[in-house]
């Protein structure tokens, strides 16, 4: 997935905004298994996954528990640092060798501060992380776990083939003997 489809997806821009920010967004490649984001870091940077897998998780007792997977076309942000340039609490690594596209914040709100549009941009990029946000939590309170795993079936069914069943487990809020058992209740 190419940027300009990534940032269009996101809010459409008028061209000479969209070649604007697309002149601050840089193309990385990197390896599986990288720890894009680490949890008590001020983040100065959001990707786009162009092609590649992320999972967003945290420490938790000693356990790591996995808030949401990205994938193509998706930002990858803290929006503590993002919001209140403080440190998040989250980590992000990459599950697969991925093509994603950096972005630094301070490029970002200098850009707010030139063009409207882009401003109004960063606007809807953060409203659509919350909703995404909102929408898990309210999943987690008022869904049982074989709901939330066929709604993962139904929305995102590729990342049964790419996401090993430990972290589909943990980002359900369940153990990997109780997906077992789902599972095998649906099939």
């Amino acid at each position: 997935m190419d940027i300009h489809t990534i940032i269009s997806g996101i809010a459409p821009l008028p061209l000479t905004s969209a070649h604007s920010l697309t002149a601050i967004v840089h193309p990385i490649t990197l390896r599986k298994g990288h720890l894009l984001f680490r949890a008590g870091k001020l983040e100065r940077d959001i990707y786009f996954i162009s092609q590649g897998l992320a999972r967003v998780y945290y420490h938790h007792r000693g356990n790591e528990v996995t808030l949401c997977f990205g994938t193509e076309g998706d930002a990858l942000i803290s929006l503590k640092s993002y919001i209140q340039h403080r440190p998040g609490y989250e980590h992000i690594e990459l599950l697969e060798t991925s093509e994603l596209h950096r972005l630094k914040i301070t490029d970002l709100l200098q850009l707010y501060s030139q063009d409207i549009q882009v401003a109004n941009w960063g606007r809807k990029l953060a409203e659509q992380e919350l909703i995404k946000t909102e929408e898990r939590l309210m999943s987690r309170q008022f869904k049982t776990a074989a709901e939330r795993y066929q709604e993962l079936i139904k929305n995102q069914p590729n990342l049964l083939q790419r996401v090993q069943l430990g972290h589909i487990a943990s980002y359900l809020g369940i153990s990997q003997v109780t997906l077992s058992r789902i599972r095998a209740e649906i099939r």
